[in-house]
C-alpha cells in the first residue's frame, strides 16, 4: 500500500516538473504541504479540465456508498490490477487524476518495532502517482468525495518494504493517464506498462519519528541508517 507520501513544493513547481502550464489552482487555505502526509488529508492533485491543467486539494480517501452502508473503513489505495472492473469504471473514465509527490513511506520489521523508509527518485526529482477521484470537474467538494492512489505489486529488485508501491509515472505518462482522448482501458495498459522500475529510485532508512502524524518537518527526510538504490528487475 501507499500509506504516507511528502508533498512540499508549490503546485506552479510541480506543473513545471510536468512541462505543462497550470491554467488553474483550486486550493482552500486549510491546505498543507507536509513532510509526512497522511490519509485523511488535503493533496494535491492535477487533472485535465478542457485541455487545461487544473490544481486542486482533495480529501485522501474514498467511501463508495455501499461501503458507507456496510460501515466499512474509507479505502486510500485502488489496486492496478482491479482497475477495469465495473467498481472503478466510472472514475476510469471520468476521474483520473496525477498526484506529484516528492516521495513516499514505508515500513519493515515486526508490529511494535518498524522501520520506516524513505523512496524517492534516485535524482530528487518529483514523482507523479496514477491516482483516481469521484469529483466532478464542476462539482463541490463534500464528505463523499476523495481520491486514490493506485498501486500496484512490488517488483522484483526492490528493497522488502512492501507488497505494493504507488504507481509513478513519467511527466510525459503522467499526462497521457489524465487525457480523456484516452480510453479507460488504454490508461489502464498506460500504467501496466510504463510504471517506473525500481532502478529509478532510492531507499533510504529514516527516523522512526514518521510514524507519528505529529512529526512533520525536513529532518524526518534525512537518513539515518543504509540508503539502497534500487535494481533493474530480473526474473528468478
Amino acid at each position: 500500500m501507499c500509506g504516507r507520501i511528502i508533498q512540499i513544493e508549490d503546485e506552479d513547481e510541480y506543473a513545471e516538473a510536468m512541462e505543462f502550464k497550470l491554467e488553474q489552482t483550486i486550493v482552500p487555505e486549510k491546505y498543507r504541504k507536509s513532510f509526512n502526509a497522511a490519509p485523511h488529508t488535503l493533496r494535491i492533485v492535477f487533472r485535465l479540465v478542457d485541455g487545461k491543467l487544473v490544481a486542486e486539494a482533495l480529501p485522501w480517501r474514498y467511501l463508495s456508498h455501499w461501503a458507507k452502508e456496510k460501515n466499512l473503513r474509507p479505502a486510500i489505495n485502488a489496486r492496478r490490477d482491479k482497475l477495469l472492473t465495473p467498481y472503478y469504471r466510472s472514475m476510469m473514465k471520468n476521474g483520473r487524476v496525477v498526484v506529484p509527490a516528492d516521495g513516499w513511506y514505508e515500513w519493515t520489521g515486526p508490529k511494535g518495532d518498524r522501520q520506516p523508509w524513505l523512496i524517492q527518485a534516485k535524482d530528487k526529482k518529483p514523482l507523479f502517482f496514477a491516482a483516481l477521484t469521484n469529483q466532478g470537474d464542476d462539482v463541490a467538494i463534500d464528505d463523499d468525495t476523495g481520491l486514490l492512489i493506485v498501486t500496484d505489486d512490488s517488483a522484483g529488485g526492490m528493497v522488502d518494504v512492501h507488497d505494493r508501491r504507488p504507481v509513478a509515472l513519467t511527466a510525459e505518462d503522467a499526462m497521457t493517464w489524465l487525457d480523456t482522448s484516452f480510453s479507460y482501458q488504454q490508461a489502464e495498459e498506460l500504467i501496466r506498462s510504463a510504471a517506473l522500475g525500481p532502478e529509478y529510485f532510492q531507499w533510504s532508512e529514516v527516523s522512526k519519528d514518521v510514524g507519528g502524524h505529529a512529526h512533520d518537518g525536513p529532518e524526518l527526510l534525512e537518513p539515518t541508517g543504509q540508503i539502497v538504490l534500487g535494481e533493474v528487475a530480473t526474473d528468478s
